[in-house]
Parts: structure tokens; sequence; C-alpha cells
């Protein structure tokens, strides 16, 4: 499941890497208004187009509930899983006692550059420190653990780390593949300003501020 805003420039390598995998039962693009060829470029690789309001969180709900599978993948819309993660999801949902956990994967940049290394470095230890994935690392989880702990939240930003949090350290698990992430956004809002504002969101997020007030931050 991929939320998606005119994103038709990353959407074709996003749904290139899922397309001919068996274990793909259905991919579903839900589409938050787009103003470029989003729907379009969705629907030649494949995807079911599902309208929603614009929000992430929203998006995400909207396409989940189109979703008939019994496990849910999601995956931002600038993301594309590496080489080998088709064998890597089938180990994780074969595992015993995989049905109560949800998984992600490795942090990834497309960028060959120092500073994306020292980034993956940085996000690698706050998952193993915090047990803290975003999104942009996909989220694997089964239908009936999603249902159970409600989903995703309609918040328009925070909407990876709410989730995380209601499953909790216990309930994640790595996946051992990587999803590799559009490092454009890096590149231009910079490898040490836009991590710093990353963690300003989230330290106001943990604070109490409301998800729509910090959003008008981040924008």
């Amino acid at each position: 499941m991929i939320p998606a805003l005119d994103a038709a420039d990353t959407l074709p390598v996003t749904l290139a890497a899922l397309a001919g995998a068996d274990i793909v039962r259905e991919v579903i693009v839900a589409d938050g208004g787009s103003r470029d060829a989003t729907p379009g470029v969705a629907r030649a690789g494949g995807a079911t187009v599902v309208a929603s309001p614009p929000g992430r969180g929203t998006q995400l709900i909207a396409g989940a509930a189109a979703a008939a599978g019994e496990w849910l993948l999601f995956l931002h819309a600038d993301c594309r899983l590496d080489t080998g993660w088709e064998s890597a999801v089938r180990g994780f949902i074969a595992a015993p006692g995989a049905g109560p956990h949800a998984g992600y994967f490795a942090f990834a940049l497309d960028d060959p550059a120092p500073p994306a290394r020292r980034l993956e470095r940085l996000v690698a230890w706050r998952c193993r420190l915090f047990a803290l994935p975003y999104g942009d690392q996909g989220v694997l989880i089964a239908r009936a653990l999603y249902d159970s702990i409600g989903g995703y939240a309609a918040i328009p930003l925070m909407e990876d780390v709410d989730l995380v949090r209601r499953l909790g350290r216990r309930r994640l698990r790595p996946i051992a593949a990587r999803a590799i992430s559009s490092a454009r956004r890096y590149r231009d809002g910079g490898y040490i300003r836009r991590p710093v504002r990353n963690l300003l969101c989230l330290a106001l997020y943990f604070a109490g501020i409301a998800p729509a007030r910090i959003a008008r931050l981040y924008r």
C-alpha cells in the first residue's frame, strides 16, 4: 500500500521493484489529490488507485481499507525495495510467531555521498536504541495485528511514529532487506538541517504538541 501525492517522478521505480513478485497479490496506491500524472502512472504500473483526502495518515487508512490480503505492506512512494526483499519478507512471515509482530526494512539512500552513509548509520542506531523505524523504512504487518491496534491514525504527520509506539518494541522486528529512499529531500534540505528539523518535530510530538501544528513547522 503506497500513499502518494504528486509522485509521478518517483512512483515508477517503487512499483517496478514490486512488479512480478509472487508474494504480492495487489498493489494499492492511495492518491491524495495529485495534480500531476500520479494516478495514471500508478495504473500503468499495475496498481489499483484509491482516491483519498490528502494527508499521509488518512491515505494509509484508505489504502488499508481497500486491501484484501492477510498481510499488509506499507511503503512510501519515493522508496524502492532492494534486491532480495521478497525472500526476506517470505522468511519474516514464515518465522514462528510472526503474526503478532510487525517488520521494517533497513533504511538506505540512493546517494553515494558519505553524508548518506552517516545518516543510514544514525537511523540504524535509532532503530536499535529506541525502536523507532520511520515510514520510509516500510511497515509489514498482519491484517489482524493492524486491526487490533487500531491501524494508522488520521493525522497529517507522525503517523508512522504513532503506529510503532502503539506496537511497542516487543512487537517490532527488522526485515533482512533494505528500503532505498530517494535522497533528493536531503540534498535539497541539507544532510544536517533536515535531520535536525525531523528531530525537532519528533521532540515536539513526544512533548504532546498536536501533529497538525507540527506539520505546519515541518512544511
